[in-house]
């Protein structure tokens, strides 16, 4: 789960970290009452949204006073934004952040993320900060460190010196930056987040350390002992097919594809993925049932895969353990009919009940192709979609 910038600055300040005052914006009649609570005589004004490359979208101004405020604030209040990370469409700005301006000295890159390959967490630090590290990366991958440390309680100091090493902190710097990465730390572990980004990190004039901008994701599987994380969720900035899919607990992620999947398991649906691929297509979901669905849950699974105007076919992959193949096709059966299937529909099972599931789709009236293995419905829904 992701959150805005202003959010991930409130957690970030919780635990110790240095950030710039601010407070964000919900609607034009907040302006004139959000601007007095600022002594400072530049502000900066940011769009909020999830993604990245705000300010090369014309989403971040800097505001001399209130008249600027009130003009800018108006034009961003309903603009859509596109960046790198929003595709095409854009994302529409519905809240603001205004905080104050800072002196800006030097600016660094500095990140946090659970490393699943060697169970630690990794911290990525740079002096190439204020822009895309992705390509800083390609570029020049000798200027960003990766320092893996143990998960424990706190960090040592050598090995948050580690850390800073490419910043070259003045020694005034430095003890903030201890305490900012110890303050960083704490956070990812307390709040289950799995990434921690701060892009820029500066020192300033006066030689103080700020988390200038800020981004934190978290891990939706430890959402339920982090309630007052949860609170912070957005719904105008998810996918409205994902919401759908999350109120029946599946593993919905939308893709650009046209190949609709309908799988039970991870590791099942991503090699289901890949065959698509290799016979010439692209799926257009990745979509985890998991493994004990109820007919209820396959059949809001069969919907949302439909909802996807790109959708031209649907391949439905199932091995049944837990799952039962006959729920699967009395799920499928149901879906099929409400929604007046109009587009090719490959069904391969296999594992519990694959017999009298086969049989339930045979007798159901509907177009539905049956597939013997996982080959052969790869093959069959690529060419029923040609």
């Amino acid at each position: 789960m992701n959150i805005h910038e202003h959010q991930a600055k409130d957690i970030l300040k919780r635990f110790g970290a240095p950030v710039p005052n601010g407070e964000p914006i919900f609607g034009l009649n907040e302006i004139e009452n959000v601007f007095k609570k600022f002594n400072s005589k530049k502000l900066v004004l940011k769009a909020q949204i999830h993604a990245g490359g705000r300010g090369k979208a014309g989403g971040i101004k800097v505001i001399n006073n209130l008249d600027e405020l009130k003009q800018e604030a108006q034009k961003l209040f309903g603009k859509k934004l596109i960046t790198h990370q929003t595709g095409p469409e854009g994302r529409e700005v519905k809240r603001l952040y205004l905080e104050e301006a800072s002196m800006i000295d030097k600016e660094f890159y500095l990140s946090c993320l659970v490393d699943r390959s060697s169970s630690k967490i990794a911290f990525i630090s740079s002096a190439e900060g204020g822009m895309d590290i992705e390509e800083v990366a390609s570029k020049s991958p000798d200027k960003i460190v990766t320092t893996k440390v143990d998960i424990k309680d706190n960090l040592t100091d050598e090995e948050i010196l580690k850390i800073l090493l490419p910043y070259d902190l003045k020694d005034q710097c430095k003890p903030q930056g201890l305490k900012l990465i110890q303050s960083i730390y704490k956070t990812m572990i307390k709040t289950d987040a799995s990434l921690i980004e701060i892009n820029p990190l500066i020192t300033t004039k006066t030689n103080n350390i700020v988390c200038l901008d800020a981004k934190i994701s978290f891990d939706d599987n430890a959402l339920f002992r982090n309630e007052d994380i949860l609170k912070l969720r957005d719904l105008n900035e998810e996918d409205p097919m994902e919401i759908e899919a999350s109120k029946f607990d599946l593993a919905y992620i939308k893709l650009d594809g046209e190949i609709g999947c309908m799988v039970n398991g991870a590791g099942l649906a991503m090699a289901t993925m890949d065959i698509i691929k290799l016979y010439g297509s692209e799926p257009a979901n990745f979509l985890d049932v998991g493994g004990g669905a109820s007919k209820e849950k396959v059949t809001a699974a069969f919907k949302i895969i439909l909802s996807d105007k790109n959708v031209k076919g649907i391949l439905i992959n199932i091995f049944g353990g837990i799952m039962k193949c006959d729920v699967i096709a009395d799920g499928v059966i149901a879906a099929a009919k409400e929604t007046k299937l109009s587009v090719p529909l490959v069904v391969r099972l296999a594992g519990t009940n694959f017999e009298q599931g086969k049989k339930m789709l045979s007798k159901s009236g509907l177009k539905i192709i049956p597939a013997e293995d996982l080959s052969d419905a790869a093959k069959k829904i690529v060419d029923a979609i040609k």
